[in-house]
C-alpha cells in the first residue's frame, strides 16, 4: 500500500507541476527576474506549497505516528554550515539558468523536454562530482 500511496503522491505533484508552469523554463526565469520581464504568477505556486506544508506540519503535531511508516524522518542537523550555504548558492544559480529545480526537471523529462533531460544529465553529475570532492 505504501508504495501505491508514493505512486499517486507522485502523480499529484507532477499535475501540480504541469498546471502551475513550474515544467517551463521561460516561466521560471521571468519570475527570478526581478528587473526585466517579472512574472509574478508563480508567487501564488509558492504561498499555496508553504500553506500545504504549514498545515501539514500543524497536522503532524498532532499524530503519534504515520499513519504508513513506523516512524517520522525528522533532520538531526539544524545547524547553518558552508556545505549548506554552497548547495543553496549550486541549487540557486541552476534554477535561475536553467530555470529548472530538480522536480520540475524530472517531471519535464517525462513530458519529454529536452532542456530538462540535458539539465537533469548536468544535475547528476554535479552530484556525482560533489560527492567525489566533499569526501
Amino acid at each position: 500500500m505504501p508504495i501505491v500511496i508514493s505512486f499517486l503522491s507522485g502523480l499529484i505533484m507532477a499535475a501540480g507541476l504541469i498546471i502551475s508552469g513550474m515544467t517551463n523554463p521561460q516561466k521560471v526565469i521571468g519570475f527570478l527576474d526581478l528587473f526585466g520581464n517579472f512574472d509574478p504568477t508563480l508567487v501564488f505556486v509558492m504561498t499555496g506549497a508553504l500553506l500545504v506544508t504549514a498545515t501539514g506540519y500543524c497536522l503532524i503535531g498532532k499524530c503519534k505516528k504515520p499513519v504508513l511508516c513506523d516512524s517520522f524522518n525528522t533532520f538531526s542537523e539544524q545547524k547553518i554550515d558552508a556545505p549548506l550555504v554552497l548547495g543553496a548558492v549550486v541549487f540557486g544559480m541552476g534554477w535561475g539558468w536553467a530555470g529548472f529545480c530538480p522536480g520540475p526537471a524530472i517531471v519535464g523529462i517525462g513530458l519529454g523536454l529536452s532542456k530538462a533531460i540535458i539539465f537533469v544529465c548536468a544535475m547528476l553529475t554535479g552530484m556525482f562530482l560533489a560527492k567525489k570532492i566533499l569526501k
